[in-house]
């Protein structure tokens, strides 16, 4: 039985957090002693670890660096002793191999879930100092791996394990009833776009689009879905440029596998990524997708045969892709399918899950040889 112990910041309703809960589920339970800490706080997915009886600790951290916070976690992994201590997003990242220094025979591996050029210099400076004490870093990119090689993490130590998703559900609702809910025409072109509204997601560009988008195809809607510090500023800028009519913030939906079926067109405009949850998430249900060319994206979708791809900022490219998905339904059909059959291949949960038991078991086999 091997002992792995999950540390992520929160349980918040986001992609590494989602990918840690499957992960956690996934795991068998006669191969694989699993339990998750929360550094911060709990949150939506604490609820579904508890319901499938994965053990889960909160250490209740209040500031950037709370030496509280850090003893408790050590007493915890004391008491524990995992084999294999694995941490998410860069606070965990952080206190847990600060943590590890104590624990020498304790593999230690690290995901990182994004192209993480936000970070400041003290952060990238902490991510250097401890990758002696990191067994392996695990991007869910190719582009994320390069770039945590780029600022000289050793590359034999990195390992690029792609995000796993759910097979895609049929929606249990109808496009009318989505179509009622915002107040949508039922033959509305529905553009669509999920995650969180922050900077880097670059919603402003889709909502510009949308402007240019109503002269050429006026049925065409708007649907935000997801919540962010940029709520009230793209709410007002598309009162400012007057498209309310058009375009609906709907916040954060559990419902979301019931809303992506109904949309025509899937967009994300990011700036940059890690993989998009999401995207994944539209493609699993063969929507047609418009992404912006950053690296991430690209290991996703081809041009024009699972969707299409414009250059990062480019509004009136967003405002082109999707008019000619709306008029040539053909392409839009053969590319969301094309898209569909990519995922089920390439991005199931359980290739993600199969790869984490072969890294878990490979590290530990290692430390018992030693």
């Amino acid at each position: 039985m091997i002992k792995v112990l999950l540390l992520i910041p929160t349980l918040d309703r986001s992609g590494a957090e989602k990918q840690l809960t499957h992960l956690a589920i996934g795991l068998p339970r006669d191969k694989f002693n699993v339990e998750v800490v929360a550094l911060t706080r709990g949150g939506p997915y604490e609820e579904q670890l508890r319901s499938a009886g994965i053990p889960l600790t909160i250490i209740g951290k209040r500031w950037k660096f709370d030496p509280f916070a850090l003893k408790r976690l050590r007493r915890l992994i004391a008491a524990r002793q995992p084999d294999i201590l694995h941490t998410w997003l860069f606070a965990a990242n952080t206190y847990g191999r600060i943590v590890a220094e104590k624990h020498p025979a304790m593999k230690v591996v690290v995901s990182e879930r994004c192209v993480d050029s936000w970070k400041a210099n003290w952060q990238l400076w902490f991510d250097r100092k401890l990758a002696p004490r990191t067994d392996r870093l695990i991007g869910n990119s190719q582009a994320v791996a390069d770039f945590y090689s780029d600022i000289g993490f050793p590359r034999d130590r990195l390992l690029v394990i792609p995000n796993g998703i759910e097979p895609a559900p049929a929606s249990t609702r109808t496009r009318q009833s989505i179509c009622d809910e915002f107040d949508f025409p039922v033959d509305s072109k529905i553009i669509g776009c999920v995650g969180r509204l922050a900077p880097q997601k670059r919603v402003s560009d889709l909502i510009w689009a949308m402007e240019l988008l109503q002269a050429l195809q006026p049925s065409s809607r708007l649907l935000i879905i997801g919540e962010g510090p940029q709520r009230k500023e793209l709410e007002d800028f598309s009162k400012n440029i007057r498209l309310t009519d058009v375009i609906r913030f709907a916040g954060h939906r559990s419902d979301v596998s019931n809303i992506l079926p109904h949309m025509d067109v899937f967009c994300l405009a990011s700036d940059f990524e890690g993989q998009s949850n999401s995207l994944m998430e539209a493609m699993a249900h063969g929507r047609p997708v418009v992404v912006s060319d950053i690296a991430p994206n690209l290991e996703l979708v081809e041009h024009e045969k699972t969707g299409l791809v414009v250059p990062i900022g480019n509004r009136p490219a967003f405002t082109r892709a999707c008019n000619r998905l709306f008029k040539e339904q053909s392409l839009a059909d053969s590319l969301g399918k094309a898209a569909q059959k990519h995922i089920v291949k390439n991005h199931s949960l359980d290739q993600t899950v199969a790869a984490h038991m072969d890294l878990y078991r490979s590290l530990v086999t290692d430390l018992r040889r030693s």
